[in-house]
Order: structure tokens, then C-alpha cells, then sequence
């Protein structure tokens, strides 16, 4: 019971014509996925112009701007004396803000810039929200700069046409890199934040691609339609949404939410391997990016500053996706239907198959559960790769998969998938038979639509629609009397709908995690893998065909002997030279220069009670210029507690400084309140404790206070740490809920950013820059306190 569910004439042209359509759609999705054209400054006043915002982000956005700097300051002013001159009502919103994690509390004077353009007859508030602070590492030209000068060019715009009907609000927010520590402060203590509304929020995670509506709040089917209907590009699907929701990263979209507002949240994220570093600059920022997320700003502020609020609620999520450029939306109602139906439409397929005796039940079991081998496999082996990459060259590791010039490297992933796919196939087809291994994959694929109507709704059509319409296309071709071009053609249903699905489903996991867990984006490609086997048959012989053996010999040829080993042998071959190649190729166009800079990690430490100092680096694998500073593993003559992880050290020169100071103001019953200051010019101070906290409040006096809850300690390092970000020169006032101990020691640590004031210290050549670590770049001066008894 062994045979193909059916067949056509001239099988090898069919072939080579479905692998060229098959790559043409791919091609074409991956083009109507692209970003917009920017415009210039001469372009129609009602018009976003990439350009003319291009003209405010270069006086904000030249250099590293965090919270608590001269830089930070200077942009503030800037944006919003913009905004005054606009004809908005403006304040700055100094507060303090907080946020815990495992065993750490974050917390940092914040300056929000709170813009309001009054409503002719207001529904409600549209908020736009992006954050004008960026990483200490870099200038943050798209993470967030763009998106904040979008918003003032956003502003010039619709301050052309008449009024809008409700209020627009621009929260400029401060200590997003912290922690989101403005957006807590502005939903925590300013009017507006309390007061809810629908919710725009702008973000980059790289420096190109079209601008993604990636997160939404739950019930978005208004807000869905509302973009679809606006945007004149809208870009995204429903399944990011379902995976950003089950992550655990944050952006000012998630307490501005939480706190009631409702809303849609926006991203490009290509070119990631710029992200949080001095590349992220204007220089390397894509113009059509920012025309494409000024563009989606200004249509969708047109559109909800025009409706009305209250009608945009609803209770159900809407599935929502590009095909071939045509957004496609349909309601949560039709989710389980769909994935319904493809489960019986793969279910019909089979039955089929049993009635021609072209499978039997056992083969299709064991053709379901083997295509767990090369889902598996795939997986494996990227992920195999990307441990190889890193052996041979260490400093991918400090890159976290974010490559420079990463394609090669995918193109080599793909290949191995293909491979893991196709010798599957081979190895069982004639075991198994064509009908039982391709029922067997397509079953994979309705069950993961059901599993994901269950469990992430939006992205169940990437697998349910694929199974339905392969199984449909299978059972017309089966069924058809037709020409052998229309059977040809309704068998191609399933993989063309794959092809517009999944390879860029697989390229944005890739753009947005990089290398790293290139596992998952194989997971994607052998699934697509999947849809396509039944393509093969058109490029093998039939599995029925018997030869006769040779007359002299009486042994049969060793094609029928071995059918498998013929074709599955060069495949394999051909496949590992091709990845071989690829490699190759990827390890000399993705080599550091001053265009493609290595990242290393380098910090200075010094404990102001002993003057003595080290170099400090994470590297796992130090370039030349850091390996100038640190020889050795050596941690011990570090101040307590300050080690974290692996470090290199070497000895520095002390500097003039005299550190940060902790004063005891009380202890009693499991509480410790301290009078924190940082030393002279230092913007931030932690504090590292051996003993775990169990709550943590920040006072910053007239400018306010927070409190968050801290749960799980940290880990590779003492147990509890509390960070102050900005702090005032007069210091804050911290206080802990601590556990009950005779002793607690406690290492305080001022921060000042920059190398420069170390005698002798030469800067980074242009082919390096600081990497993304914490305390990469920075001055620590620590000083150290053993608390005994009550105080």
C-alpha cells in the first residue's frame, strides 16, 4: 500500500516550473514586506517628510543621550521648546521612577516631556508615546530618536489641517532604557497617564525595515481595522503579536497598558546588529524607515484623532496578515473553524489515500510521528552551527546572534533544514510511501493550527490555512480528471500559501533574535519543509517501480537495490559543500572593520577605601586593544561584590575621586533605610547587598519617590542590587525590607560614564565599540560597609 496520491505527465518540467513559482512568491512577498520612499523637505506640507524630521533628530540625536546626563538634558530642552513653538501646551514631568526584576531594583529620576494638543470636541485621548533617552553606548539615533522626531514632524503636519476632534497627548518619556522607569512615573503620578486612552507607541530594535505593528492590547479588532484602513502600508501580523505577548521584554507600551490605555505598538527591527550601540547613528539609520513610521504616525493620529474613542473597544482579537501585499484580516469567530477544517480536510486526505490503497493506517502513523525528525534535526543543526560560529569566532558571542551580515549564514540554516527535510523524505519514502509522508507532514500542521487557536489565536493561521488549502489542493489533484496543469496547480495551494507565510515569518524571527536561536527560525523553515514534499515526487522515480535483475548476475541494479542511498548520497553532498560555502563566505563579509565594529566590554573599578584600581572585561575572548588592559581571570582584589560572571582583570591607575557615601539613617525589624550619594560627576550608584530584599523604595525628595517589590535573587553575583539612575547631587534616601541578619555587607558603587579620565587610557579604535553589558564604559568607584547590629 504504497503510492503517490497523484501524478502528472512531463514530471520533471512540473517540477522545475513549482520550484520557480515557489521561489517567485517568496521573492514577491519578501518585496511587498519593504519599507517606504522618503520624502524630501520640499514635499506638501500635509505630508510626512522623512526628510525634515531628519533635520530635528540631527539636534538631538548626535550623541549618547541617558537618563541623568548633560546630553539627556540638552535633548529635552530642544524637543520641548519644539513643541511649545507647535502651539502645545507643554510640561516636564520630574518624578522617580521603579522597576524590579530578580533580586534587583531599578529606579531613576526621570524628565518626561508631556505635550497636549487640545480636542475641538473631545472622545478621549490619543496618546503617541516614544522615549527620548537612549543607551549609554550609543546615540540611539532609531532607538528612539527617530520616533521622537517623528512626532514633531507628525505635529507640523496636522497642525496644517483643521483641528482634530479629541485630544492628542505626546509623551516624550524618559528612562526607558533603565527600566521604563518614565512611563511608570507618567502612569503612576500624572494626570493624563491615569486618565487612559488609545495608545500609539513608537520603538526600534535595528536601524532599517518597514515599520512593524508588532503588539497590541487584547480585544483589537477596531484598532486592527482602524490601521489596516489608515496606514497606506501597513506592515506586521497577528502573529507577532501572540509571540511579543508571551515574551518577557518591555517597552513603554507595557505599563502605559497596564495602567488602561488601549493601543497598537510599532517597531523596525533590521539591521539589529546595531542595536544599543554607537552604530544606532544617524549615519546608519535608514531614511525610509523613518518615512515609514512618520507616515503610519501622522495617518493614524489623522484617523483616531478624527473618531470616536469610546466605539474602539471591543472583546475579541482579529487575525490579521500580508499576502503578496494585500492585508488580510478575518475575526477570532473563524480561528477555530479554520483550524477545524483543515484538521478534516487532512483527515479526507487520508481516507482518500485508504480507499486507493495508496497508505494504510500504520504507515501514516509512523509518517506523522517521524516528521518529528527532521523538525528536531533542523533545529539542531542551526543551532549546532551557531556553537561552531562561536568556537571559531568568540566575539560573536558578545553579539548575542545579532550579526552584521548575518544572510550567508541564514542562506546556510535553510540549506541544512532542506537537507533534514528532504533526507526524511528519501530515507522513508519507499517504507512509507509519497501519500502516507505527505498526509503524515500536513497533519503536523493542522495540529499546530488547533494548538494555536487554543493557545496563541492570531498566529494559527501560519499552519491551519497551509494544511487546509494543501489538503484541498491534494484531494482536487487526486480527484481531477483535468489536464495535468490544472492538477498540477491545485496541488501547489498548500505550498504557495506556506511561501507567503512562513520563509518571512522565519526572517523576522532572524531579524528580531538573531542567530543566537537560529533554532527557532529553522523550526519555521523545516516546517515549511513540510508543506513542500509532495514537490519532490516530481523529481523521483516512482516508489512502485520494480526492475528485473540482470540475466548474468540474477542481482537486481543497485538503484532498485538501493533507490535511496542514489539520490539521498550527492544531495547530502551537494548540500554540505553548499553550507561549507556559505559559511565560508559569511566568515569574510561578516569580519570586523570600522563599518562592521566587534563589540568588547570594558569597565574601570576602583575601591576608594583601599585606592587601588583594575580593569574589568566580560570578554570571553579579548581583542587586541582591551587585552592592553586585562591579562588574567583573577578576581579576588575586586571590591566585594562586585564580580559578575567570568571577567578578565588587570591593574589600573587610581584616580582623584572620592567615591560614592552610604549613611544609615535606621534599622529596625527588618528594615534598612540609607542617605545615598554617588561622588562627585557620577550619574548613577548601585548598591549590591549579600542578603535578599524583599521591597525597595527610592526617594528623591521634591522630585518624588517609588517603590517596587523585589522577589528572587541576582544571580553570578551577591544576592540583591538597587540601582539609582540620574541621581541628584544631593543623593536619595533608599530603603530596603531586609531579611533579619547579624551582619549585612554592602558594596556601593558611583557610576560616571566615559574612560577618559584614567591616566593613559587610548581610546577604542573604530573597528570596536562598547558592548551592551551594563557597566561597559563606565567609571565604578566603589567603597564597601559591613552593617552589625541595629542602628
Amino acid at each position: 500500500m504504497i503510492g503517490k496520491l497523484f501524478d502528472v505527465p512531463r514530471r520533471l518540467p512540473a517540477g522545475l516550473a513549482a520550484l520557480l513559482t515557489l521561489m517567485a512568491v517568496i521573492m514577491l512577498s519578501a518585496m511587498a514586506d519593504s519599507t517606504m520612499q522618503p520624502l524630501p523637505a520640499t514635499a506638501p506640507s500635509a505630508q510626512f517628510s522623512a526628510e525634515r524630521a531628519l533635520a530635528h533628530l540631527k539636534e538631538f540625536a548626535a550623541e549618547p543621550r541617558p537618563i541623568g546626563s548633560p546630553a539627556s538634558g540638552r535633548a529635552r530642552d530642544y524637543l520641548a521648546g519644539q513643541l511649545r513653538a507647535a502651539g502645545l501646551q507643554v510640561e516636564i514631568q520630574r518624578s522617580v521612577g521603579g522597576r524590579s526584576a530578580a533580586g534587583l531594583a531599578t529606579f531613576g529620576q526621570v524628565d518626561n516631556i508631556v505635550g497636549r494638543l487640545r480636542g475641538t470636541g473631545s472622545t478621549g485621548t490619543v496618546l503617541i508615546a516614544a522615549h527620548y533617552d537612549s543607551a549609554a553606548m550609543g546615540p540611539g539615533a532609531s532607538d528612539d530618536g527617530a520616533a521622537v522626531a517623528a512626532m514633531i514632524e507628525t505635529v507640523r503636519a496636522l497642525r496644517t489641517g483643521p483641528g482634530m476632534r479629541n485630544d492628542i497627548v505626546l509623551l516624550m518619556s524618559d528612562g526607558e532604557e533603565d527600566g521604563v522607569l518614565g512611563a511608570e512615573a507618567f502612569v503612576r503620578d500624572h494626570p493624563l497617564g491615569k486618565a487612559g486612552g488609545v495608545l500609539l507607541n513608537w520603538e526600534a530594535r535595528g536601524v532599517s525595515g518597514p515599520s512593524l505593528m508588532f503588539e497590541t492590547t487584547a480585544g483589537n479588532s477596531r484598532l486592527v481595522e482602524t490601521f489596516v484602513h489608515a496606514v497606506p502600508a501597513p506592515r506586521g501580523h497577528s502573529a507577532m503579536v501572540e509571540v511579543y505577548r508571551l515574551l518577557p521584554n518591555n517597552t513603554d507600551f507595557t505599563p502605559l497598558t497596564k495602567a488602561g490605555f488601549t493601543g497598537m505598538n510599532f517597531a523596525y527591527i533590521q539591521r539589529s546588529s546595531l542595536y544599543h550601540t554607537a552604530g544606532d547613528s544617524i549615519a546608519n539609520l535608514n531614511r525610509g524607515s523613518l518615512q515609514h513610521h512618520g507616515t503610519n504616525m501622522l495617518a493614524l493620529t489623522r484617523a483616531l484623532g478624527n473618531a470616536d474613542l469610546r466605539t474602539l473597544t471591543s472583546d475579541q482579537d482579529v487575525t490579521y496578515f500580508r499576502a503578496l501585499g494585500t492585508m488580510i484580516t478575518y475575526p477570532a469567530r473563524l480561528v477555530w473553524p479554520l483550524a477545524v477544517l483543515a484538521l478534516l480536510a487532512v483527515a479526507g486526505l487520508a481516507l482518500l489515500g485508504r480507499l486507493r490503497r495508496l497508505l494504510s493506517l500504520p504507515r501514516l502513523i509512523m509518517a506523522a510521528v517521524s516528521a518529528v525528525v527532521p523538525l528536531v534535526l533542523s533545529a539542531a543543526l542551526a543551532q549546532g552551527l551557531w556553537e561552531l560560529l562561536v568556537a571559531w569566532r568568540p566575539a560573536y558571542d558578545l553579539m548575542g546572534g545579532l550579526l552584521h551580515r548575518p544572510r550567508p549564514y541564514q542562506a546556510a540554516i535553510a540549506v541544512l533544514c532542506a537537507l533534514a527535510v528532504l533526507g526524511w523524505y528519501l530515507v522513508l519514502r519507499r517504507r512509507l510511501g509519497p501519500a502516507a509522508l505527505t498526509v503524515g507532514a500536513l497533519t503536523w500542521l493542522a495540529g499546530l493550527g488547533v494548538l494555536c487557536a487554543q493557545v496563541a489565536p492570531g498566529a494559527s493561521f501560519l499552519f491551519a490555512l497551509p494544511a487546509l488549502l494543501g489538503s484541498l489542493g491534494c484531494l482536487a489533484a487526486a480527484l481531477s480528471r483535468g489536464p495535468a496543469w490544472a492538477r498540477a496547480a491545485a496541488a501547489m495551494l498548500g505550498p504557495v500559501t506556506a511561501a507567503m507565510l512562513l520563509p518571512s515569518l522565519a526572517g523576522d524571527v532572524f531579524d528580531g533574535m538573531g542567530l543566537a536561536l537560529g533554532g527557532v527560525s529553522a523550526l519555521i523553515l523545516a516546517l515549511f519543509g513540510l508543506t513542500v514534499v509532495p514537490i519532490a515526487e516530481l523529481f523521483l522515480p516512482d516508489p512502485a517501480t520494480r526492475r528485473l535483475p540482470d540475466p548474468a548476475t540474477q542481482r537486481l541494479p543497485d538503484l532498485a537495490i538501493r533507490p535511496k542511498r542514489a539520490v539521498l548520497l550527492p544531495v547530502s553532498l551537494v548540500a554540505l559543500l553548499l553550507t561549507t560555502g556559505l559559511v565560508a563566505t559569511g566568515l569574510a563579509a561578516d569580519d570586523f572593520d570600522a563599518g562592521q565594529p566587534q563589540r568588547t566590554h570594558l569597565a574601570y573599578v576602583m575601591d576608594a577605601d583601599t585606592r587601588t584600581a583594575h580593569w574589568v572585561s566580560a570578554d570571553t575572548d579579548p581583542p587586541q586593544w582591551t587585552k592592553q588592559y586585562v591579562s588574567g581571570h583573577d578576581t579576588s582584589a575586586l571590591p566585594a561584590g562586585y564580580a559578575r560572571g567570568t571577567l578578565w582583570t588587570g591593574p589600573a591607575p587610581a584616580i582623584a575621586a572620592d567615591g560614592p557615601r552610604a549613611t544609615v539613617l535606621a534599622r529596625r525589624e527588618g528594615t534598612l533605610k540609607l542617605q545615598v550619594t554617588a561622588g562627585k560627576g557620577a550619574r548613577s550608584v548601585t548598591l549590591r547587598l549579600d542578603q535578599p530584599i524583599t521591597r525597595a523604595t527610592a526617594s528623591a525628595g521634591r522630585f518624588g519617590s517609588a517603590s517596587v517589590p523585589v522577589t528572587g535573587t541576582r544571580a553570578g553575583t551577591w544576592p540583591s542590587e538597587i540601582r539609582f539612575r540620574g541621581i541628584p547631587a544631593q543623593g536619595v534616601q533608599i530603603t530596603l525590607r531586609i531579611q533579619e541578619a547579624d551582619r549585612i555587607r554592602l558594596t556601593v558603587i558611583g557610576e560616571t560614564d566615559g574612560l577618559t579620565a584614567v591616566p593613559g587610557f587610548i581610546p577604542r579604535p573604530p573597528h570596536l565599540v562598547a558592548a551592551t553589558r551594563e557597566d561597559g564604559g563606565l567609571l565604578a568607584v566603589t567603597r564597601g560597609y559591613t552593617l552589625a547590629g541595629d542602628a
